[in-house]
């Protein structure tokens, strides 16, 4: 008894253009989830900001609540300098210059 070699013609033949209709009209959906979301970030809000050159001793809690906008919790204004700067923790350096939402 000889073995046959599995192919994929049945499959192929069965399955073909539904499948090609489901691969394309998966491609256009990613790429247009991909397309709208680029779009909302490029039409995001800027944060008007402010320069502020860390002393020794500061935190960003000191900094949110001393320099941030007196209208906002210091919590947001917290969270709004990490993401400003791109600080994954709380960790700040005496000289460094990061940027604050302006008040």
């Amino acid at each position: 008894m000889t073995r046959q070699p599995m192919t994929w013609q049945p499959t192929t033949r069965q399955y073909g253009p539904r499948l090609r209709a489901l691969v394309i009209i998966s491609t256009i959906a990613v790429a247009l989830v991909l397309l709208l979301a680029s779009a909302v970030q490029a039409t995001g809000q800027t944060t008007p900001t402010e320069q502020y050159r860390v002393r020794a001793g500061d935190t960003l809690w000191e900094i949110a609540t001393e320099h941030g906008p007196d209208d906002r919790d210091p919590r947001d204004v917290v969270e709004a300098i990490r993401r400003l700067n791109d600080i994954e923790g709380s960790i700040i350096h005496p000289g460094q210059v990061i940027a604050i939402p302006a008040g």
